[in-house]
């Protein structure tokens, strides 16, 4: 089965795809795809508005879309759904990851988590969607190569950060992976 992926994230499409191979199930860029303004004030919010308008331009099709993020306990859940813009231009993981470490300096609970949420829609309107986090802590500098994001500073509780584990391994406890499983598990169910 073939679904397109609401997303020009190359990254994110490779880690989805990864995720669902097993499980026969194709994920493509979506073709041509506009930008859609993220005007949701929630991760669920934001996936269906991305889906539900990229569906409404292909017809018969699944797509997905994702929100998801970084919600810190001590910052009262931010960044969440401005974490990919957090320190202004989208996308700058680099100058996101120095925004959080300067606010971070001197505060005792580092508490995070990653969330994310799927819609599945089809035609315009959306299905179902699927939720999934992994709790962690934020470190107190970047350590790693891997991943993308905020992943340097995610603290795993093996003290590992999310860049500095193998995909594989990442692919098998990602918010973004246990999403995407349960994504999997509903088309195995129809």
């Amino acid at each position: 089965m073939k679904i397109y992926v609401a997303t020009k994230n190359q990254g994110k499409i490779k880690e989805i795809n990864k995720i669902l191979s097993d499980a026969g199930i194709e994920c493509e860029s979506f073709p041509n795809m506009e930008d859609v303004e993220e005007t949701g004030v929630t991760f669920e919010e934001n996936a269906k508005i991305k889906a539900d308008f990229l569906s409404s331009k292909i017809k018969d099709v699944y797509v997905i879309a994702d929100d998801s993020g970084l919600s810190v306990e001590a910052l009262g859940g931010a960044p969440g759904v401005y974490s990919a813009r957090y320190a202004g231009s989208h996308g700058d993981d680099e100058a996101n990851n120095k925004k959080l470490i300067k606010e971070m300096q001197g505060v005792s609970n580092r508490n995070c988590k990653y969330e994310c949420v799927i819609a599945l829609s089809k035609n315009g309107k959306t299905i179902k969607t699927f939720y999934g986090d992994i709790k962690g802590e934020i470190a107190e500098s970047e350590k790693g190569n891997g991943g993308f994001g905020y992943d340097p500073l995610f603290l795993l509780p093996n003290g590992k950060t999310m860049a500095e584990i193998e995909i594989e391994e990442k692919n098998k406890i990602s918010h973004r992976y246990i999403a995407l499983n349960k994504l999997r598990e509903y088309f195995a169910s129809i």
